[in-house]
């Protein structure tokens, strides 16, 4: 098992390091990370619920180890940290589906 809060600190130092290399890469996911004033739709917790589901699709421990210590600061609860990781299993499971259709079409047009 992994000790996410060791891990989330290692790799903060990390991307410190990185960020001095490279500022502008990190003020720039910044930039991408930051609430802006038009996004008054959805509340904090609704967005790292969003963000945990979107982690376990592209398959990010860094955004693991980030929004889950998140989410529990905004008050998820557990119960709908699993309704969302049930919706990225979904999706996933979809997608899959999709392009594997897609694969078949690729397939027969492809000239022998």
């Amino acid at each position: 098992m992994t000790d996410w809060n060791a891990y989330r600190a290692n790799m903060q130092k990390n991307v410190k390091e990185l960020a001095q290399l490279t500022p502008n890469t990190l003020k720039g996911l910044q930039t991408l990370e930051t609430p802006l004033p038009e996004l008054k739709h959805l509340d904090a917790k609704t967005r790292e619920l969003i963000a945990l589901a979107v982690a376990v699709t592209t398959r990010c421990d860094g955004c693991i180890a980030v929004h889950s210590a998140a989410a529990r600061k905004t008050g998820a609860s557990k119960e709908e940290i699993a309704e969302a990781l049930g919706v990225a299993v979904a999706l996933n499971a979809g997608a899959a589906l999709v392009y594997s259709s897609r694969v078949m079409e690729a397939f027969d047009s492809t000239e022998s």
